[in-house]
């Protein structure tokens, strides 16, 4: 009975999926889950950073803001070329230009200095995983994965990284208090000894980057193939007259007008999105609960590990959901609690009913990420998800550039509150908006299915599941 019950668990969980899928996805997920200590150390610190540095409350919004542009720009390029020269390539060279802005943090404090390692390199100026390295690794795991199994390892992508978010930001929390009580260490010295977190977890991503093998690499779909050789055929076989050009390729993945229609509405909603979460990323929010409660670093690090660890335990439930109820309805059903949370954010006035608010926030928060990714991945061809997930990725880290500036001006003239407040509402508007356009969407329309999908409950009921060219995310 225990080893059913261990069976069972296995299953459900997604680690089956997991496991099956090999080595390349377990190296991709440890490797996302270390850039995501780094990330969550300087989610803690970096708003504290620059105050410390007595830098305004609106110039710390421009410095979140024209980062993330940087990120749009950066993000955009390496992932747009990333099929054409190597998607391992292209994620070392990401992991080398985060190493390069963990080291200027560590040994500068020029604003004008830092900004520009930030804009040309990888810091995360929001605790988000944003710039070259997430719509890459998608895309990859979307290639090493079934329909069937796609949405698990996702859940689990999801989930290691919010782990190494909690470690991060506890690390940090410790690392800073227990370098501040030493005798000659100012606060700021301990801010900078901090970033060298950054720089060793990008030597760590590239290492792990390096192990990758080539089935991580963009596969041609057959019908490509299959173009390619047959002038070659027809050459062998005299009945070219001419030697045969090779197909011409593009340095930009191409994404047909079908998939550009599906896309450009769910962007429009994913745009919303970032543009509240840029309004009150985890550095604003704790940046805010300092100013407010004037709590110490090592507990402000304690608050945010308590709301990643959490997060990492709901994220692992988002897979058997995403099975049972759908891909939409487990990111509008498991995001709208953490809106309304961000939206009451502001009128507690005491620290435990915050707490309890970021809690519910945090912890719910990173439910919708695997599904979202999945639903991505089944709704374009093969060929397409890099781009498309790239592209994702740059509109919605476009979308967030102007929060954290929305967000200085409004701390800077005494209306912290109104960024929650605002934020809230527009992540609401997302949820109901998402799933009112989006419940029947047709899933897996590009794909050979080579694992059965798993039955929901309605189709038992009607005794067959749909084909997978006419299947929706209801039965997903």
């Amino acid at each position: 009975m225990i080893t059913a019950l261990g069976m069972s668990l296995f299953y459900e969980s997604g680690l089956r999926s997991v496991f099956t899928t090999g080595r390349d996805a377990w190296l991709i997920i440890f490797s996302r889950s270390c850039r995501m200590i780094a990330y969550g150390a300087s989610s803690l610190m970096l708003a504290l950073f620059f105050a410390e540095l007595d830098v305004s409350d609106s110039r710390i919004g421009l410095f979140m803001s024209l980062t993330l542009l940087g990120d749009v720009v950066l993000g955009l390029v390496l992932t747009l070329i990333a099929d054409g020269v190597g998607r391992r390539r292209t994620l070392i060279a990401g992991s080398a230009l985060m190493i390069f802005s963990g080291a200027t943090f560590a040994l500068c404090e020029n604003y004008w200095v830092l900004l520009i390692a930030a804009v040309v390199g990888v810091i995360s100026a929001t605790g988000g995983d944003f710039g070259p390295f997430r719509a890459i690794e998608q895309s990859t795991i979307s290639e090493l994965t079934s329909p069937a199994t796609r949405a698990d390892v996702l859940v689990w992508y999801v989930t290691a990284s919010s782990l190494g978010s909690s470690l991060g930001t506890e690390l940090a929390g410790r690392i800073i208090e227990e370098l501040h009580a030493r005798e000659g260490w100012t606060l700021l010295d301990a801010y900078h000894a901090c970033f060298w977190l950054y720089v060793v977890m990008g030597l760590v991503n590239i290492l792990s980057c390096s192990l990758l093998s080539d089935n991580c690499e963009l596969k041609k779909p057959a019908r490509e193939a299959a173009q390619e050789t047959e002038p070659l055929l027809a050459s062998a076989e005299g009945a070219a007259t001419e030697e045969p050009k090779p197909p011409a390729t593009s340095w930009i993945t191409q994404i047909s007008s079908e998939t550009r229609s599906l896309m450009a509405l769910l962007w429009v909603f994913f745009m919303i999105d970032s543009l509240a979460d840029g309004m009150v990323s985890m550095s604003w929010t704790t940046y805010y609960m300092d100013q407010k409660f004037h709590l110490p670093q090592s507990a402000l690090g304690d608050i945010l590990s308590a709301s990643y660890f959490l997060a990492t335990c709901s994220t692992i439930f988002a897979g058997p959901l995403a099975r049972h109820i759908g891909l939409v309805n487990t990111m509008v059903f498991t995001h709208i609690p953490s809106s309304a949370a961000v939206l009451f954010f502001p009128l507690p006035q005491s620290v435990p009913v915050t707490v309890a608010l970021l809690l519910l926030r945090v912890g719910l928060n990173n439910m919708d990420q695997a599904p979202r990714t999945a639903l991505i991945a089944a709704v374009v061809r093969p060929e397409e998800r890099t781009a498309v997930m790239g592209i994702t990725g740059m509109l919605r880290t476009l979308a967030s550039t102007t929060g954290p500036s929305i967000t200085g001006v409004l701390a800077g003239n005494g209306r912290f509150w109104i960024a929650f407040v605002a934020a809230g509402a527009l992540r609401l508007a997302y949820d109901l908006g998402l799933f009112a356009m989006f419940i029947n969407i047709k899933l897996h329309r590009h794909e050979q299915e080579h694992e059965p999908l798993p039955v929901s409950s309605d189709e038992e009921h009607h005794g067959a599941a749909p084909s997978p060219s006419r299947r929706s995310d209801e039965s997903s």
